[in-house]
């Protein structure tokens, strides 16, 4: 009889253990609808769908649009930042509590500030002021102690900076100028212009760090890459290689950091947008904003694998979970038509799930959920 109890609480025992582990993970990502001043909170569950968990408003001018722009989550998972960009003028930076959503300070940063990345540590984040006001000149990258979410400095780079993202050994940050056609690097410890690469059709090279970046590109040539988004590579390629999207040029440059040349080229569709690079270096998504699609390469042999329809036009940002299963796209939409977030799977690259959210949804994070001991459920 008490064998017999034994082996019924172990067979109990093991049904509730596979329960568990049957269980389907839940992905959650952080959005910012910039026409609508709203930051969406989505949960993903894989077989069920997506659903908003949170929205959260932003903004201060109640007669005027603010613009959350980029958004970023800290590497621990317990913030979020979002970049108001449109400003009075200047723009500013959000820091929020990741959970609760809770607004922990503001800072104000440059013109237009749009994309941002944040160093490893979570100590340092670097954005991009993109500046669309008045007269084309020169804009920067505001460099902000995130502790204390002080400005610390800006670093003068180029006309319309933008894409800004950190390698992962936190030793550089890199950005694309979308008007001076080049790719810029900054020492992240000295926080100074450490390398310049120009990404003219036909012209890309090395160019002096110290050579300024106030000029529109002369190359002599019709065509222009117009970087929109720099994405360091992961994995293998980590700290050697960044990704360029050359939104005009409908091409996709691998440029080596260290020998700085173009060591691959990848053909796009219309106008690629943002990049994102699987954690294990696999696979590059490209949002192809002129198309209402992404495209899917294998890096290792640098082919396109397949080309996936969005639920929406003016296909945007783009982040992969960190188990590199599910790619997160924004669509922006046009007009009074909300945006949406679609699911893909990159493994049967397939559409597996959208969600209405705001109007003209754009930056997104992934957010690796709340601590163990508390937070969301």
């Amino acid at each position: 009889m008490r064998v017999t109890s034994f082996r019924l609480l172990a067979m109990a025992l093991a049904l509730l253990a596979g329960g568990a582990l049957a269980q389907s993970p839940v992905y959650r990502v952080y959005v910012a609808n910039e026409s609508s001043d709203l930051i969406s909170r989505v949960a993903f569950t894989p077989g069920e769908g997506a659903v908003i968990e949170n929205e959260i408003a932003v903004g201060v001018m109640p007669g005027d649009n603010d613009g959350a722009h980029g958004l970023s989550v800290s590497p621990d998972g317990r913030y979020w930042y979002v970049t108001i960009a449109h400003g009075t003028p200047y723009g500013y930076v959000w820091k929020f509590h990741a959970g609760p959503d809770t607004l922990v300070a503001r800072t104000r940063l440059g013109l237009f500030p749009a994309t941002m990345g944040i160093t490893p540590d979570g100590q340092f984040m670097l954005a991009a002021n993109f500046n669309l006001h008045g007269d084309m000149v020169p804009s920067d990258i505001s460099v902000v102690y995130t502790p204390e979410m002080v400005e610390v400095t800006k670093v003068r780079t180029c006309l319309m900076p933008h894409g800004s993202r950190v390698r992962p050994d936190g030793a550089k940050q890199y950005s694309a100028c979308m008007h001076s056609e080049q790719l810029v690097e900054i020492d992240v410890s000295t926080f100074e212009v450490s390398g310049r690469f120009g990404v003219a059709p036909g012209h890309e090279g090395a160019m002096a760090a110290d050579g300024g970046g106030g000029d529109m590109a002369e190359h002599g040539g019709d065509q222009v890459c117009s970087p929109t988004w720099v994405e360091p590579g992961q994995g293998a390629r980590a700290n050697r290689v960044v990704y360029v999207a050359c939104n005009k040029n409908r091409e996709i440059l691998e440029v080596d950091t260290d020998s700085w040349e173009v060591s691959r080229r990848f053909a796009t569709g219309k106008a690629p947008y943002n990049l994102e690079v699987t954690a294990d270096g696999a696979r590059m998504v490209a949002t192809l904003k002129g198309e209402q699609a992404v495209a899917v390469f294998d890096l290792e042999s640098g082919e396109e694998i397949g080309r996936v329809g969005t639920s929406r036009p003016v296909t945007h940002g783009v982040v992969a979970s960190p188990d590199g299963r599910y790619a997160f796209v924004t669509n922006e939409s046009v007009g009074s038509v909300p945006g949406t977030l679609d699911v893909i799977d990159l493994e049967t690259l397939e559409l597996v799930a959208t969600v209405e959210l705001g109007h003209q949804s754009g930056g997104i994070d992934f957010w690796p959920g709340p601590p163990a001991s508390g937070g969301v459920r």
